[in-house]
Parts: C-alpha cells; sequence; structure tokens
C-alpha cells in the first residue's frame, strides 16, 4: 500500500510538471499576443491554427541551436545554475493543493518562502559565474531587488496567515467563503500584486534584464537551453504568483472554471502592465520597497493581529 501511494505522488507530480510547462508554453503565446494587439499589430499568427504551435517551434529552435560556453566562465556554476533555477521555480509548484495524489503541506507558506529565497542564489551565481562585468551587474542589481521585496512579501503574507492562523494553502479557501481576502486587504493586495512583479522580474521592475543599460542582465552569456531553461523558470514564477494571488486573495482553491479564469485573468494583469507601463528608476524601487511597502505591511499586520485579538 505504502509503494502504491508513492506511485501515485510520482504520477501526480509528473501530471503537474507537464501541466505547467504546457501553460508556461501558452502564456508566452499569450504574451506575444496580447503585446501586440496593444502595439496594433496581430503576434504571431503563422505556425499552426492563428499561431497555436508557435510555443512549441519556439522551444525547438532554442533547444536545437549551438550552446555557447564563455572560455573565461566557471563552466560547472554557469552550466548548472539556469538548471537549479528550473527546478527550484518547479518545486514550489507542488504546493499546489491538490485533493489527490499529492504531498499534503501544512507548512505550504513557509515551504513558498523557503524556494523563493533560494532562487536568488540561481541569478547570483549565474551572474558570477559568466565571468562578464554586465552579467554580474546585471545578477546584482536582481539579487538586492528580490531579497528587498521578498521582506514586504512574507510581511504581506503574515497578515493572511494571522487571519487564517494555518500554514496550509488548502483553508484559505475555508475563510473566504463569505468575503474574499481581495475585499478585507484590498491595500495589501494591490502591495502583493505590485512586490510579485518586482519579485518576478517584471516590467516596470525588470532591472535584471536592463536592455538599455546593462545588454540584457544575468543571463547575457546564455544561449540556447540555458537561456530557455532561466526563461522556463521566470514564466513559471509568473504563472505561480497568479495562482498563490487567487489563493490567498480571490476565494482559495476551487476546481471550476471560475478559478482558472481568475488565474488567466491575473496573467493577463502581468502582460498587461508590461505593454503599458516604462521601466522604473532603480533608486525609485528601492525607495517603494524600503520607504512605501514596508510600513504599510507593518502596519497592517498590527492591525490584523489587534483585530484578531479583539475577535479572541
Amino acid at each position: 500500500m505504502f509503494m502504491y501511494d508513492i506511485y501515485m505522488i510520482v504520477i501526480g507530480l509528473l501530471i503537474l510538471i507537464i501541466g505547467v510547462l504546457v501553460g508556461v508554453a501558452f502564456l508566452t503565446l499569450l504574451e506575444r499576443k496580447v503585446l501586440g494587439y496593444i502595439q496594433i499589430r496581430k503576434g504571431p499568427n503563422k505556425v499552426g491554427f492563428m499561431g497555436i504551435l508557435q510555443p512549441f517551434s519556439d522551444a525547438i529552435k532554442l533547444f536545437t541551436k549551438e550552446q555557447t560556453y564563455p572560455n573565461f566562465s566557471n563552466y560547472l556554476p554557469y552550466y548548472f545554475s539556469p538548471v537549479i533555477s528550473f527546478i527550484l521555480s518547479l518545486m514550489i509548484w507542488m504546493l499546489i493543493p491538490y485533493y489527490f495524489n499529492m504531498v499534503s503541506f501544512n507548512l505550504g507558506i513557509l515551504y513558498f518562502l523557503c524556494c523563493t529565497s533560494l532562487g536568488v542564489y540561481a541569478v547570483m551565481v549565474a551572474g558570477w559565474s559568466s565571468n562578464s562585468n554586465y552579467a554580474l551587474l546585471g545578477s546584482l542589481r536582481s539579487v538586492a531587488q528580490t531579497i528587498s521585496y521578498e521582506v514586504s512579501l512574507s510581511l504581506i503574507l503574515m497578515s493572511s496567515i494571522i487571519m487564517v492562523m494555518d500554514f496550509n494553502l488548502i483553508n484559505f479557501s475555508q475563510y473566504q467563503n463569505i468575503m474574499w481576502f481581495l475585499f478585507l486587504m484590498f491595500p495589501l493586495s494591490l502591495c502583493w500584486m505590485s512586490s510579485s512583479l518586482a519579485e518576478t522580474n517584471r516590467t516596470p521592475f525588470d532591472f535584471a534584464e536592463g536592455e538599455s543599460e546593462l545588454v540584457s542582465g544575468f543571463n547575457v552569456e546564455y544561449s540556447s537551453g540555458g537561456f530557455a531553461l532561466i526563461f522556463l523558470a521566470e514564466y513559471s514564477s509568473i504563472l505561480f504568483m497568479s495562482l498563490l494571488f487567487v489563493l490567498i486573495y480571490m476565494g482559495g482553491y476551487n476546481l471550476n472554471i471560475f478559478f482558472y479564469l481568475k488565474l488567466t485573468f491575473i496573467s493577463f494583469l502581468f502582460i498587461w502592465v508590461r505593454g503599458t507601463l516604462p521601466r522604473y528608476r532603480y533608486d525609485k524601487l528601492m525607495y517603494l520597497a524600503w520607504k512605501s511597502y514596508l510600513p504599510i505591511s507593518l502596519n497592517f499586520l498590527l492591525f490584523f493581529m489587534g483585530f484578531k485579538i479583539f475577535l479572541m
């Protein structure tokens, strides 16, 4: 019976990983289509029906290109950091609250924070091991940005945890039957959304890949497979942060069409922001994290602690 359970968990994980990879592929297609229509053009529409096979042709192109290795790079860290980044981004998906064939995480939010913190090291090592000044500068900026926003993300999460008094993501849906936390914690949910943009290095906070001043940032020396893995890790994180927003603020986890519509809408917001807003200035980004989001999240945390004590 024990071996049967292990087999079912492994099969569940494989289905999840394949689902995430297909979801990421079509998220890239959605992004290119939406950005195309924002800029009054079509976007990819030649490969397959309405460009539906475009992500697969992109994947084949990327993975069959020649892999280059800079002469002065530190070979092993350079080679493995995209792989580690990709594995970490898939590991976070184990948190999704399946009702079947899955590990149940009673401390799921702590696991999420641990995985996102480890993701910083992959970016740092990728930039350092390339032995390029541009890549090193890009990785340093990215690490500083990610660490800064993880602090406010953790504190914003704490307010929701205080309300639910549980680290298990399944239980968030039980507390949102009457009212979504989006309405109860509206300013916090906006802070979470913009912190998610900063955490996943998306516009207007895409300083890890500042083309104008860093020539593509920490991944400048990567080509073909290595670049593709970094790309997949980034888009997988975007999809997961959208999922987490829906779980925490928009009614939790229900296996129905509305859950997937909410998830698609939040993912669409990430793309919409990219097509609308220009890049922020770096000092303003840091000012926003430490002078705005940190005090707001701390004040809300104290408020919800008092609110919980009052109810008890």
